[in-house]
C-alpha cells in the first residue's frame, strides 16, 4: 500500500523538523552557497537520517518505501534533501557487502551522526556513466593500497569524514568481463586531504557543494577494503538502484511543491477582475502535470516494494527515476508559467528549487541512459552504444 499509517505519522514527524527551517533559511543558503549544517544536524538528531540503518547498529532499521516518504517531504516543505540524503544511503555497500567487524565500528556511528559518510566516489571526467571505463587505480603494496587517479563532481567532500570509493585493483587488459577487478574501499578523508588526496572546488548551477579530486600516491590501509577484491562493481551496482529509488521520491517532494505552489497562486493572483485560476489555460496545465506527478508517484513505489522483497528492480528504479524526475520538471515549468515574471524573483522561491529540479535529469543518471537500459534490458532491443 502507498499510503499507510506508519508513512503518516513518519511524514508528520519530518514536517515537525522542516518547519523549523523556513524559506528565508533556504534562500540564504542558495544565496551565500552554503550547506545547510543546522538542517542536516536537525534530521540527524530525530534519527531519519539512519532510516535504513538496522537498530542493532543504532538506526532506524527502516525499509526503503518508508525512508523514500523522509526525503519526499524534506523536498515538499520547499527544503532540499540533497545535501543530506547521502547520509542516509551511501551507508548501503558497507551494510551489504562489508564484514561484521567494520559494520560495527562505522555504522552506529553513521547513525549516530557521529560519522559522516556523505562522499561516494566513482564518477570520472572521462568516463562519466560508463562506471567500467573508469582510470582511477588502486595498487596494494603490503598492508596498503597506493591510489592515483580523478574523480568529478565528488559532492559534500568538505563535510564527510569518510568516502566510499571506486577504482580498478586489476588491470582491464587483465580481466575477461570489463567489469571485473573493480574494488570497494571506505577511508578516513580527514587523514587523505593534504596526504595524496586534493579536493578542488567547482561551481554549478545549484547550492550542491561538490568537487573534483585529485589522487596521487594516497595510500590507505589494506583493512579499508569492503568485501573481497574485484567485486566492486557489483557492490556499487546493488546500491545503485536504492539511490534512485530515494532520489525518484525527493523529485515527487518538488513536484507536489511546485503544484501547491502553482494552485495557491492560481487562486490568488487576480489580472482583469478575476483570478488566473478560472481560466483553462491555467488550470489544465496544473491538472495534468499534478496527474503525472500521481502517476509517476506509483512507479516509485513500485520500485521501492520490489528492492524490499530483493526481487529484481533495476529497471523500475531506473523508470521512476525518469518518471518523476520528468513530472517534476514539467511542474516546474507550470509553475513558473503560473507565476509569469514573479517566478524569476528569488523571494518566492520558485526559481530556486527549479534549478534544483533539473539536476535530476542528468544525475545521479541522465534520463537518455535510463531509455537504452529500458531498450536493451526490458525490451530486448540492440545494444545502442
Amino acid at each position: 500500500m502507498i499510503k499507510t499509517e506508519a508513512h503518516e505519522e513518519l511524514r508528520r514527524g519530518v514536517r515537525e523538523v522542516c518547519e523549523r527551517f523556513s524559506s528565508e533559511y533556504w534562500r540564504g543558503l542558495d544565496a551565500e552557497r552554503r550547506y545547510p549544517e543546522e538542517f542536516v544536524r536537525a534530521m540527524t538528531e530525530a534519527g531519519y537520517l539512519g532510516a535504513l540503518i538496522p537498530e542493532e547498529y543504532g538506526g532506524m532499521g527502516l525499509g526503503i518505501s518508508a525512508t523514500t516518504v523522509i526525503l519526499e517531504e524534506i523536498n515538499r516543505s520547499g527544503g532540499n534533501a540533497q545535501p543530506a540524503h547521502a547520509q542516509v544511503y551511501t551507508m548501503g555497500t558497507l551494510l551489504r557487502h562489508g564484514s561484521e567487524e567494520q559494520k560495527r565500528e562505522y555504522l552506529p556511528g553513521i547513525a549516530s551522526g557521529e560519522i559522516r559518510l556523505q562522499a561516494f566516489g566513482v564518477t570520472e571526467p572521462d568516463a562519466g556513466t560508463d562506471t567500467t571505463s573508469l582510470s582511477t587505480t588502486a595498487v596494494q603494496r603490503g598492508d596498503r593500497y597506493v591510489i592515483n587517479g580523478r574523480k568529478i563532481y565528488m559532492s559534500r567532500v568538505q563535510h564527510s569524514d569518510y568516502m566510499i570509493l571506486l577504482a580498478r585493483t586489476t588491470p582491464r587488459d587483465q580481466v575477461k568481463r570489463k567489469s571485473e577487478g573493480l574494488s570497494v574501499f571506505l577511508f578516513d578523508l580527514r587523514e587523505a586531504i593534504g596526504n595524496g588526496l586534493t579536493v578542488k572546488p567547482r561551481r554549478v548551477m545549484i547550492n550542491n557543494e561538490t568537487n573534483e579530486l585529485l589522487f596521487e600516491d594516497l595510500e590507505i590501509p589494506a583493512s579499508t577494503l569492503i568485501g573481497e577484491e574485484g567485486m566492486g562493481f557489483r557492490y556499487i551496482l546493488d546500491g545503485m538502484n536504492a539511490e534512485r529509488i530515494l532520489i525518484s521520491a525527493e523529485c515527487i517532494g518538488n513536484g507536489r511543491w511546485f503544484i501547491d505552489k502553482a494552485t495557491e497562486r492560481a487562486k490568488e493572483r487576480v489580472v482583469f477582475g478575476r483570478p488566473i485560476g478560472q481560466n483553462q489555460g491555467i488550470q489544465f496545465p496544473i491538472a495534468k502535470a499534478y496527474a503525472r506527478v500521481e502517476a509517476a508517484d506509483l512507479m516509485r513505489f513500485r520500485a521501492a516494494d520490489l528492492f524490499e522483497r530483493g526481487e529484481p528492480s533495476g529497471a523500475e528504479a531506473n523508470m521512476a527515476l525518469m518518471l518523476t524526475a520528468e513530472a517534476a520538471w514539467e511542474a516546474g515549468n507550470v509553475v513558473m508559467q503560473t507565476y509569469g515574471g514573479y517566478g524569476y524573483d528569488a523571494e518566492y522561491d520558485v526559481e530556486r528549487k527549479f534549478r534544483e529540479t533539473r539536476l535530476f535529469q542528468v544525475a545521479p543518471i541522465s534520463t537518455n541512459l535510463i531509455l537504452s537500459y529500458v531498450a536493451e534490458h526490458v525490451l530486448g532491443l540492440p545494444r545502442s552504444f
